[in-house]
Order: C-alpha cells, then sequence, then structure tokens
C-alpha cells in the first residue's frame, strides 16, 4: 500500500499496480522510495504518497524564499478526482515581491561575456552535476512516477520525457554554456579598430509552459534563459507545476544559486498582472495561439512563441514497410491520447497506401491502447463531450466516415472535467475538405486522440500542397517516402519548423539532439539547441573598439 499511495479508488490502485508492474517498470521501482538516498535530499513530495488523504503541498520561489501563498487550491488526482495536491492561489495583491524581484535584475542581466563570466562555468557545473544524478535510479525513478501523478501517460513516454531533459543538461555541463556566448570579430578600417558580435540576455524574463510535458518544456526553457545570464520567472500549469517545482529544488541542490530563478504558481489573469506590472524584456510561451497573441499584445511583440500545431504527414507514392509506417503513424497521433503540439492531427495516405492496408493497421494498433497501462491519457484540456461533438460535426461532411474509434472510454473513474475517448479518426474527401465552408472545421486543432485521414493520388498531390499552404500553424510535420523527387517537391512547398522526412519520418518524439520550433512566424521560438537558446533568451550586440593611434598627419577637415 506504501508503494502505491492510500488511493480509495480500487480501480486507479489496481490500474497502478499495472503501470509500475515489470510489463512496464523494473521491479527495482517498487523499493526505491523506502531508501530515497538523493531523492531525500531536495524532495518535498512524493509521487507514491499523495493522495486525497494525504494531499502533496506546493509552494511558490520568489527572490531565494519558498513561500507559502494566502490561498490554495486544490488539484484533482486526474485518474480517481481526489485532491491530492494543494498548490499556492497566488493573488494580486501578493505579487509585490514578484515584481520587485524582477525590477532588481540589470538590463544586461546577471552575467554576460564582460560582467560575471564565473558564471557561465557555475552553470557548466550545475548542469553535470544535476545530468549525473539523473542517471541514479531513485532520482530518475522519481520524476518519472512524478510525471506519471499529474500528466498520465505510459511509463516510457514519461521515461522519455526525463532522459532527454537528462541528455540536455550532459549536452551543456562544462564549458558549453560560454560557447553559447561564443563572439566573433571582424577587422576593421583601419589599425586599433576591430567590431565584435556578441550574444546579450535580455536581463529579467519569464517562462509559461503547458501541461502536457511538465518537466522537458519549461526545464529546457528556463535552463537555456540561465546560461545565457537571464533571470527568469517561470509559470507551468498549476495541475501539472509540482513537477516544476521539485526540478527546480533539484537544480538548488546541483548548485544553482536560490535567487536566480523565481517560480509561480497563478492562474492566467494574475500572471497578466505580473506582465504587465513587471519590467519584462521577453517571455516565451509554449500552449494555445489564442494565449500566444493576447500576450504578443502584452509583451508588445517581446515574446517567442511554441504555439498550436496543426500537424500533418504525407504518406508519398511508394509503399514500403507498411507494418512500421502504420506503428510510427498510431505513436504520432495517439501516444499521450494526442495531448502533444506534435501529434499527427492530419495523415494525406496515397492511394497507394490505402491499398496496402496501412489503415486498417492503425486501426488495429491503436485498439491495442487503454488507460489500464497509460498508453491512453486522461485529456487534460477538453471534456469528453466537447471532443465527441466535433467528432460529429465533421462527420456531416458529405463522404465524410469514421474509420476508428468515435466513443466515449468506459470502466474508468476518470473525473467529468477531463476526456477519456477511443483513439478516433475521421476520413473526409480531399476536395470536400478544402471547400472554404469545410476547412476551417476540419483543421480544427482537438488536443487528444483525434485525427483527419483523406486519400490522395499522383494528379492531387497539388491539392495537398494547397491544403498545407493554407493552415495557419506550422509546427511538424512528416513526408513518408524514399523518392528523393518527390520529397524535394513537397519540402519545397511547405514551411514547417521541424519537418521529417524520409520512410522513417514521423512529427512527435523530438529529442534533444536538434531544432524544435514553428516555422513562418517572427515570433518562432526553438527549444533544445544551442542556436534555440541563441535565438529565444539572447539578442546580438555589437561592440566596435576603436583604440586608435590617431595619424600623425591628421588635421581638423572641414565640416561636412
Amino acid at each position: 500500500r506504501r508503494v502505491h499511495g492510500e488511493v480509495s479508488n480500487r480501480k486507479t490502485r489496481r490500474m497502478f499496480a499495472r503501470v509500475l508492474s515489470g510489463r512496464v517498470a523494473s521491479v527495482a521501482s517498487f523499493n526505491v522510495f523506502r531508501s530515497f538516498s538523493s531523492v531525500s535530499k531536495f524532495a518535498t513530495v512524493l509521487p507514491n504518497e499523495i493522495s486525497g488523504a494525504r494531499p502533496g503541498k506546493a509552494q511558490n520561489l520568489v527572490n531565494g524564499e519558498w513561500r507559502d501563498a494566502e490561498k490554495f487550491v486544490d488539484i484533482l488526482d486526474p485518474l480517481n478526482g481526489e485532491k491530492f495536491l494543494q498548490v499556492p492561489d497566488t493573488q494580486i495583491h501578493e505579487l509585490q515581491p514578484f515584481v520587485d524581484s524582477l525590477a532588481a535584475v540589470p538590463k544586461s542581466g546577471l552575467h554576460n561575456p564582460l560582467k560575471n563570466p564565473e558564471r557561465y562555468l557555475l552553470y557548466g557545473q550545475v548542469c553535470r552535476k544535476a545530468a549525473s544524478l539523473l542517471h541514479e535510479d531513485d532520482v530518475l525513478d522519481y520524476f518519472i512516477r512524478l510525471i506519471q501523478r499529474v500528466m498520465p501517460k505510459s511509463y516510457i513516454q514519461a521515461r522519455a520525457e526525463v532522459v532527454v531533459t537528462r541528455m540536455f543538461l550532459e549536452n551543456f555541463s562544462g564549458d558549453q554554456p560560454r560557447f553559447l556566448a561564443r563572439s566573433f570579430t571582424v577587422a576593421g578600417d583601419h589599425t586599433g579598430q576591430a567590431s565584435s558580435g556578441y550574444r546579450w540576455p535580455y536581463g529579467p524574463v519569464a517562462v509559461v509552459a503547458p501541461f502536457n510535458f511538465p518537466l522537458e518544456i519549461p526545464a529546457l526553457q528556463f535552463v537555456g534563459a540561465l546560461l545565457m545570464g537571464n533571470k527568469p520567472l517561470v509559470k507551468g500549469d498549476s495541475k501539472v507545476s509540482i513537477v516544476l517545482e521539485q526540478f527546480v529544488r533539484f537544480l538548488q541542490h546541483c548548485g544553482m544559486p536560490a535567487k536566480d530563478l523565481d517560480l509561480i504558481y497563478a492562474d492566467g489573469p494574475v500572471m497578466g498582472q505580473i506582465i504587465e506590472r513587471a519590467p519584462l524584456r521577453m517571455l516565451q510561451f509554449t500552449g494555445s495561439s489564442r494565449v500566444a497573441d493576447m500576450l504578443t499584445q502584452k509583451m508588445h511583440g517581446r515574446i517567442k512563441v511554441e504555439d498550436a500545431g496543426f500537424d500533418w504527414k504525407i504518406l508519398g507514392p511508394d509503399v514500403s514497410e507498411v507494418d512500421y509506417v502504420a506503428w510510427v503513424c498510431d505513436q504520432d497521433a495517439y501516444a499521450m491520447s494526442g495531448q502533444k503540439c506534435s501529434a499527427q492531427s492530419m495523415l494525406f495516405a496515397h492511394s497507394n497506401w490505402v491499398k496496402s492496408g496501412v489503415l486498417e493497421k492503425i486501426a488495429s494498433l491503436a485498439s491495442r491502447r487503454s488507460l489500464a497501462d497509460l498508453t491512453l491519457s486522461p485529456i487534460m484540456s477538453l471534456t469528453t463531450e466537447r471532443i465527441l461533438d466535433h467528432v460529429e460535426k465533421v462527420l456531416h461532411i458529405p463522404g465524410a466516415r469514421l474509420l476508428m474509434g468515435g466513443k466515449a472510454l468506459t470502466g474508468h473513474s476518470v473525473p467529468k472535467q477531463f476526456g477519456a475517448v477511443e483513439p478516433t479518426a475521421v476520413f473526409v474527401p480531399l476536395d470536400e475538405m478544402l471547400k472554404p465552408e469545410n476547412f476551417p472545421l476540419v483543421t480544427t486543432e482537438i488536443f487528444g486522440p483525434f485525427q483527419i485521414v483523406t486519400e490522395y493520388d499522383d494528379s492531387s498531390l497539388h491539392k495537398v500542397l494547397e491544403a498545407c499552404e493554407r493552415m495557419d500553424h506550422h509546427l511538424t510535420a512528416a513526408v513518408v517516402s524514399s523518392n528523393s523527387i518527390f520529397l524535394n517537391k513537397v519540402l519545397g512547398h511547405t514551411v514547417n519548423g521541424t519537418t521529417y522526412a524520409g520512410l522513417r519520418a514521423r512529427t512527435t518524439g523530438a529529442p534533444q539532439n536538434h531544432w524544435f520550433g514553428p516555422c513562418g512566424d517572427p515570433r518562432g521560438a526553438g527549444i533544445g539547441t544551442p542556436e534555440a537558446i541563441q535565438l529565444v533568451w539572447s539578442g546580438h550586440r555589437e561592440i566596435i573598439r576603436d583604440e586608435g593611434p590617431i595619424p600623425q598627419n591628421w588635421t581638423l577637415p572641414k565640416p561636412t
């Protein structure tokens, strides 16, 4: 009972037993929380103990001090509805310490290439120690289990999130932080003159992160901000921010100065007040396009965005490895119940692929998914009714038909404010999709296990490219083909910022070793790579040194 927590709902308890059984996690996972070792040095909430009977408690961090708020709000366990967390419900009259903390940060940052460069070395050591500790089984398993409690996903999906974060920290250990600030010099016009370009921090900045990746997205962004010399205020989704809080405590344990970062639990309007009152010079936002547009106005354009992605995949004319491609399609559309900004939202299948039976194989693979092992997840931002209502609207398009799913999940205790829906796909004829009265509906992003499927042939590829051109958001895409001419045509006529091409192309699963972000929007943010960090968390500064000597024959010229 200690391993599973004091969970009253029997179905939920049995489900956790299956999730943590040898089929998904190692047997060692059952025992790591009995000894704790490194975890006990930083953790204030334990994933195996929080429950309705023993809720965990969260805190804000401001100017190096962990603080309670005057009020707390209960967070529901997304699998059984128990009030298993209490998080600060920060009010507007409690914001002044956060405003003051940010106002104390100079525009030149906490460090830059010419000021406090020792801090580049400091963060190299922080990243090294953090990455090393994340190789310890108990620390790794702690964050995996904590993610699963607040954003239920399979053990493999949750583990991947922690491992990507660990590898990111490894990438920026040692001397790598100062290499981020590498400058360049160009020779001048005369002796003593040289022009140098520097990457310069902004100073006081903010990160607003979503619920679906409670660790990876905020961690990669705010660590990038710190490396470049900024002080970030970080706000996650309160439903899952306990993961973020524990990671901040973990980094403090690894040597991060306590005053280098502030963390707040707050709703949107309260965060909006901070944006209006604090001298924020950059805000990085990951989330919906509607909120991104609102924040763009509040920040007067000082924002970098990774917003909604209606992500498409094109299966080209050449067919091979059908089983593998079907498996990738299932993963892209339905892992985490489609709650990824990179999830496959639309599948353009060439008629050759349709004849191969790939759609039937995808349906068969999707049918294996279940809440019992968290290969399906509660849908955190949409209700079941909202999703099924959208399915019905799409099915009213002439020629549309249900390929799979379209039903609510049964036999669970997911609270009604969350969704629980079978993996769903609706086929819509390409010509009908492109009609002005239908296109906005079929390209509406549903952050859940739902995708649109259509068919094309060689003569209608131009219509597929038209559809891609008319879409509003361009995050990820995939072109599945081994035909280089076909690949070049599609890639040359599209703009998605992270596009996978080739037989193994996918839309999801971005690791830490390449750029991930949208394209076609000047606000577009990147994540994970040196180029992404430089783009989002620094600006270019040019310093021209002109130190003489003055020519010996210089005379006062006529005015010009």
